[in-house]
């Protein structure tokens, strides 16, 4: 047994095979944990925002570090432990640095969400749309800390936001820069992935999955099929306006203050998971749709995201229907988006790196 094994005990073990599956964004898990002893730990993270378009300001990073922490705290919880963290100051934004410590709580009670942290998961497939009844969307907002609300997109809205994401797909799905990310984050012919997300898991039909593969290959291929054989159409249809408008309802999670600072994402991150894990807890799927924010904030401070003429026109307009769909003030105030119904849970799913793998030295080596 070397020295960084016998400073995990089984205590500490269990709630980080909990916490590890908090989601991350294209399943990065932008973490690794560096065990000081059976009830202090550091969580090492890190962001993707040099190569990744969507990991603007390392903010969705960010909020999967946040989520992460609210794991960690759900899952310690179940063993009568609080857990407190504190971020280093003088850690950069990219690579935050924070402090855990797990102490003893004599009459806490074990969260419920416990027992839905390893079935909560992307279902990027139709779901049903029936309506949230009361005590559904009751229960989601009662799950969140003071501070956030839900803003949902229901009846004619959720079928006007499955159209933005329709709109908004064509823009993911014609820039050099996003191709890059896809390419790196799929692992194709496969159900499940440790580290990536698995092509069965994308929501589009076998044939127009087995296509997407061969053209995604070469972005010279994706150039001709998206100019001359309306090659966005197939993977648009079934992976954003089919399930857009299968569904419950649309939602932003948004505060009540505007996010400025990385411990704003990371406590937002925190209230994404609570609403997440009670999705679950009510039976619901969910589905990120993160990327309009995400591109309306690179139109909003006037920060070009692409080299290809005529993506940062289209951006705007897309922002623009955004807003006009929820409003000026819940818009930039939004901090998660996403789409919500009763439906299975997804078959095909991003799994996690094994704890070992996830785990450092002191100092920062593996």
């Amino acid at each position: 047994m070397n020295k960084l094994e016998s400073r995990l005990d089984t205590t500490l073990e269990q709630i980080l095979e909990l916490a590890r599956w908090a989601p991350s964004g294209d399943n990065t898990q932008p973490w690794r944990f560096e065990i000081l002893d059976a009830r202090r730990l550091v969580v090492h993270g890190h962001d993707t925002r040099d190569h990744c378009v969507y990991d603007l300001d390392g903010h969705p990073s960010q909020m999967s570090i946040g989520a992460l922490l609210e794991t960690m705290a759900i899952a310690a919880s179940g063993f009568g432990l609080e857990m407190r963290s504190m971020r280093h100051d003088d850690t950069p934004d990219n690579r935050p640095t924070l402090s855990i410590e797990l102490l003893e709580a004599p009459g806490l009670e074990a969260d419920p969400l416990t027992d839905y942290i390893l079935p909560r998961s992307v279902q990027r497939r139709a779901l049903s749309r029936r309506p949230l009844t009361p005590a559904e969307k009751a229960a989601l907002s009662t799950a969140l800390p003071a501070g956030y609300r839900i803003h949902w997109l229901e009846g004619s809205q959720r079928s006007a936001a499955a159209r933005l994401m329709f709109r908004n797909a064509k823009l993911r799905l014609t820039m050099p820069e996003a191709h890059r990310v896809h390419k790196a984050v799929i692992e194709w012919n496969t159900q499940f992935s440790q580290d990536r997300m698995p092509d069965q898991a994308l929501g589009a039909d076998p044939l127009t999955t087995k296509l997407m593969r061969w053209v995604m290959h070469d972005w010279r291929r994706v150039q001709f099929f998206n100019t001359w054989l309306a090659g966005t159409l197939a993977p648009r249809l079934q992976m954003d306006l089919i399930p857009g408008l299968a569904c419950a309802a649309h939602f932003l999670l948004v505060a009540e203050r505007r996010p400025q600072h990385i411990d704003d994402y990371i406590a937002a991150g925190r209230a994404m998971q609570r609403f997440w894990l009670s999705a679950t807890a009510q039976g619901l799927q969910l589905q990120p749709e993160m990327t309009p924010l995400i591109f309306s904030r690179y139109v909003r401070e006037e920060r070009v995201f692409s080299g290809t003429a005529g993506m940062q026109e289209s951006a705007a307009t897309l922002a623009r229907e955004g807003a006009a769909l929820v409003g000026q003030q819940d818009w930039e105030a939004a901090v998660f988006m996403g789409r919500i119904g009763a439906g299975e849970a997804a078959r095909a799913r991003s799994l996690r790196r094994p704890l070992n793998e996830l785990l450092i030295h002191s100092g920062g080596g593996q």
